[in-house]
């Protein structure tokens, strides 16, 4: 009960003019943010329209493509088109492969082979005890590579809050 009110709140709480893409993407936000975002974008009816997003075919159950009005500036690169996993946004990077944007983002690759490429950097993994819970929070930098967009190198953050 407490966690539905907590998201129902952060949803109610969103101003989408508060948006900042970039700092989603590049793990500079916290999990408040970001699920106040994504509670916002998948609870309020035209969200994505509201913002000027287009929704475009992923090719992948557990992506929601979207293509952005206005690029978006992360990694150092203009990315003009985002996809939304279960946990946190990526851009989709085509100009560079997934082992050197790794490298580059100081991201360790846990599986590198010529068909999937899938690394992890760590940037928060913490646990705070309050009212008889424990919260986890974990934040990872994550680049990979997937089937749906040959060619393409996926890049962006997960944001977990995780309650026992």
């Amino acid at each position: 009960m407490l966690l539905a009110g907590l998201a129902a709140a952060g949803a109610e709480e969103f101003d989408p003019t508060s948006l900042d893409l970039a700092a989603l993407i590049e793990c500079r936000a916290d999990v408040p943010a970001y699920n106040g975002f994504a509670l916002w974008l998948s609870g309020e009816p035209g969200a994505a329209e509201k913002l000027g997003w287009k929704e475009v075919t992923a090719g992948n159950p557990f992506l929601r493509q979207y293509q952005l009005p206005v690029p978006v500036h992360v990694f150092g690169r203009e990315m003009a088109s985002v996809v939304l996993t279960a946990t946190g946004p990526m851009a989709v990077v085509d100009d560079v492969s997934a082992p050197d944007l790794a490298r580059a983002l100081g991201v360790t690759a846990q599986i590198s082979t010529p068909d999937k490429f899938l690394g992890e950097k760590v940037l928060v993994e913490s646990s705070e005890e309050a009212d008889g819970m424990t919260f986890s929070t974990h934040i990872a930098l994550n680049v990979s590579t997937v089937n749906s967009h040959p060619g393409k190198v996926l890049a962006g953050c997960s944001y977990a809050l995780d309650v026992k």
